[in-house]
C-alpha cells in the first residue's frame, strides 16, 4: 500500500495540501455563498413568518374581544328587551285584572240589587200573605171580617214589634 511507503509521504502531503487548498477555495467560493444565501434566506422567511403570525395573533386577539363584546351586548339587550317584555304583560295582566275586578264589582252590585229587590218583594208579599192569613183566621175565630186597613195596620205593628225585638237581642 502506498500510504505505507514513507519516502513517497512528501508527495502525497503536498497533494493533500493542494487538494485541500482547492477544495477549500471551491467551498468558500461557490457552495458556501450558496449555503449562506439559502440561510439567510431561511431566516429572512421565518422571521417573515413569525412577524405574519404575531399579527395574526393580534388580529384574532381583537377580533376575540370584539366577539366578547358584542355577546355581552347582545345579552344586555336581551334582558332589556326580556324585562320590557315582562313589564308590559305585567302591566297587561294587571290592566286586565283591573276589568275584570271591574266587570265581577259591576255584576255583583247588580246582583246585590237584585238581591235587594228580591228581598223588598218577598216582605211586601209576606205582609200581604201574613194578612190574609190575619183575615182568614179574625173571621173563623170572631165571625166577623176586618177591613184590609185594620189587617194592614195589625201585621205593620206586629212587624215593628219583632223588629225591635231582634236589636236588643
Amino acid at each position: 500500500m502506498p500510504q505505507l511507503v514513507f519516502t513517497d509521504y512528501g508527495p502525497q502531503i503536498v497533494w493533500l495540501v493542494i487538494t485541500f487548498v482547492v477544495l477549500f477555495l471551491l467551498l468558500s467560493k461557490l457552495v458556501l455563498p450558496s449555503i449562506a444565501r439559502t440561510l439567510g434566506e431561511r431566516d429572512q422567511q421565518l422571521q417573515g413568518d413569525i412577524a405574519r403570525a404575531e399579527k395574526l395573533k393580534a388580529e384574532a386577539e381583537s377580533t376575540l374581544a370584539a366577539y366578547r363584546q358584542a355577546i355581552g351586548e347582545a345579552r344586555a339587550a336581551a334582558q332589556a328587551e326580556i324585562k320590557q317584555a315582562s313589564e308590559t304583560m305585567a302591566a297587561e295582566a294587571s290592566r286586565r285584572e283591573g276589568e275584570l275586578a271591574a266587570f265581577f264589582a259591576e255584576k255583583s252590585k247588580a246582583v246585590e240589587t237584585g238581591i235587594v229587590e228580591a228581598k223588598t218583594r218577598a216582605v211586601g208579599d209576606l205582609k200581604n200573605v201574613a194578612g190574609e192569613a190575619v183575615r182568614e183566621l179574625v173571621t173563623r175565630l170572631v165571625g166577623v171580617a176586618p177591613t184590609p186597613l185594620d189587617v194592614a195596620e195589625a201585621v205593620e205593628a206586629a212587624g215593628r214589634e219583632r223588629t225591635a225585638g231582634g236589636e236588643r237581642a
